[in-house]
């Protein structure tokens, strides 16, 4: 491949960092090895040695969309800052071949008591843009951020979503030859976020090249041409977006199988899930949610879930006081919120109008994985009343994460689906005639 074909060239990159217990150890370390070295001693080293990343080496292709993917603190936005001349390496080199524009994190490059308007113009100079060119843009920069009269108001007053408004305004409006992004849309409202993604669309099919840091895999598969995976500040894997979108799960999936607290497990409860990082546990009232498991509809532990196959979702409520009127629930989720589906059992409908203080109860949950790929939360709740209302004896919010892998591009009607669930669709069509009649 011919260097005019390269917009990114990344070649054994490393970053490493001094890592100080205590502040006193900087102090120490500038003074005490020189001293030590004077007397013919062996230098001590009063520091860790971090390394945020670790020779990374790839590729990006003038026009191509690529997008990268890993967990937090794995080396990401090292990587980016590196690549946009905001910090060096450590060793190793970086070439880039055009304008870049970055849209980094949460109001970088902005001046907090500057307005919107002058930091236009600020970020358009860091780019090299003459005045007369941001000139003739800025209709369009406002229009797109579309933040009305605050684009003359100090950022510092600004929201979060004002700010990457009007950060990617500027950024997609000067023309960049690489736009790099890192994970900044995600504070977007989903209204702006359409608006955005449309946008690298349109810079993509004129030419420019997107580097994408994001943890929506549905975003990475659908807008990226490739994908590399970073973890510990290693280049893991480069490949097609799905290939390494579903190894990543598997790997996430597997170490929380592997990593599971059992606290509250009990014996032949089966493979226990861990409550995720995102979990938001309300005080228990009278019981305890406890030893979650998804396992097959046969009992078989699944780390992960497959499109169109059925598994069963149980957990375990331990009562500390006599509870009327249980009702036992579970809700699943996308990342962003959104309500895919749930259910509520209640155990009155059962002929158990009343669970005894010392009672443990199972409550199993069976369906079918109609979800399209990518990662869902399941939250847990169950209800009783007291003094005559129903309120929550323990209530778990985005609780357990869990990953949907491998659908089928076409369901059984030969229909390609969209969205976030297969609603069985089935669809014909048919060309009709000057005169209505039906042809084929």
């Amino acid at each position: 491949m011919s260097s005019d074909e390269i917009a990114i060239s990344v070649r054994g990159v490393s970053k490493h960092y001094l890592m100080f217990d205590r502040p006193q150890d900087r102090m120490k370390q500038m003074v005490v090895p020189g001293l030590q070295r004077l007397f013919g001693r062996e230098p001590r080293c009063y520091y860790r040695d971090f390394a945020a990343l670790h020779d990374v080496s790839f590729e990006v292709r003038r026009g191509e969309a690529v997008g990268i993917i890993g967990r937090n603190g794995s080396g990401k936005s090292t990587l980016l800052q590196i690549i946009c001349g905001i910090l060096q390496p450590s060793a190793g080199e970086v070439r880039v071949g055009g304008r870049i524009a970055a849209l980094l994190e949460l109001g970088a490059g902005f001046n907090p008591d500057f307005t919107g308007r002058e930091n236009v113009y600020l970020n358009a100079a860091i780019l090299g843009i003459a005045r007369a060119e941001v000139d003739a843009r800025f209709d369009d920069i406002a229009r797109f951020a579309d933040i009305g009269h605050f684009i003359d108001q100090p950022v510092k007053t600004y929201s979060s979503g004002m700010y990457v408004r009007l950060a990617f305004a500027t950024a997609v409006n000067v023309d960049p030859d690489i736009l790099v992004v890192d994970e900044a849309l995600a504070v977007g409202d989903e209204a702006f976020q359409r608006k955005c993604f449309a946008r690298i669309e349109q810079m993509r099919a004129r030419g420019a090249t997107i580097l994408f840091v994001s943890h929506s895999a549905q975003t990475v598969i659908q807008l990226c041409d490739r994908a590399l995976w970073v973890e510990r500040g290693q280049l893991l894997m480069d490949a097609a977006p799905k290939t390494v979108v579903d190894a990543y799960h598997r790997t996430l999936a597997e170490q929380r199988a592997d990593d599971s607290p059992r606290p509250d497990a009990e014996p032949g409860s089966g493979a226990v899930l861990a409550l995720s990082e995102a979990v938001i546990e309300y005080p228990s009232v009278g019981g305890r949610i406890i030893a979650a498991s998804l396992t097959t509809e046969e009992g078989q532990p699944v780390a992960q879930l497959e499109h169109e196959h059925r598994y069963r979702f149980s957990y375990r409520l331990r009562a500390d006081q006599d509870l009327r009127g249980l009702r036992l629930g579970m809700l699943v989720k996308t990342r962003t919120g959104v309500e895919v589906a749930g259910a509520v059992l209640a155990l009155a409908d059962q002929g158990c109008e009343q669970v005894q203080a010392g009672t443990t109860v199972l409550v199993d949950f069976t369906f079918a994985c109609l979800m399209y790929p990518g990662r869902y939360f399941i939250n847990c709740g169950v209800t009783a009343e007291v003094d005559g209302e129903e309120q929550y004896v323990h209530r778990l919010v985005d609780a357990f994460e869990i990953v949907v892998i491998n659908p089928s591009r076409r369901n059984r009607a030969g229909v390609s689906p969209e969205g976030l669930v297969d609603l069985g669709f089935a669809a014909t069509a048919h060309q009709l005639g000057d005169a209505g009649r039906e042809s084929l």
